[in-house]
């Protein structure tokens, strides 16, 4: 279980890291709405893993890995029938592009946030991807060191859950 306080530690075998978080701290996910830049806290399973095959090589993992090309984003408009799901580029809604000029989406792990049967407005994108070199916030996902996450992943097992706490 990987586990994230909202101090910004990230704690997995044993080991903290340090991580950022949304600007406006972590809520209840029930409370999250989209846009307010909050972390949700529960316990969510890792989806998938989303790279840059131009900068960044994975090794073996135990998670569906997708390859981000230009044409990849993720619908956060709570209007459109395919809200917190990839799309593909051009888009005509709200949305993520996960082909990004900063190393932020680099690696990209999809959370199982509000996904089975998305509720509108619950939040949408919530992602465990590269931190800027600051450890600025989020607009609500969770971000630490490439060189981290490249540690951590190849340790958990498809089963493994990740746990945001609010206290």
């Amino acid at each position: 279980m990987i586990q994230v306080f909202p101090d910004g530690r990230l704690v997995f075998d044993g080991r903290t890291y340090q991580c950022a978080l949304g600007w406006t701290g972590v809520m209840d996910a029930a409370d999250k709405h989209e846009g307010d830049g909050a972390t949700p806290a529960g316990i969510y399973p890792i989806r998938s893993v989303w790279f840059r095959s131009d900068r960044i090589t994975l090794p073996p993992l135990h998670f569906p890995i997708h390859e981000i090309t230009h044409t990849d984003g993720w619908c956060d408009d709570p209007a459109h029938p395919d809200y917190n799901c990839r799309v593909t580029l051009p888009f005509n809604a709200s949305h993520e592009t996960l082909w990004r000029e900063d190393h932020r989406y680099d690696i990209l792990v999809v959370l199982g946030h509000n996904d089975n049967l998305p509720v509108p407005g619950m939040g949408s994108c919530i992602f465990w991807h590269v931190a800027q070199d600051n450890y600025g916030p989020t607009a609500g996902c969770v971000a630490m060191a490439a060189n981290d996450l490249l540690a951590i992943l190849p340790q958990l097992q498809s089963s493994a859950l990740f746990e945001i706490l609010k206290c």
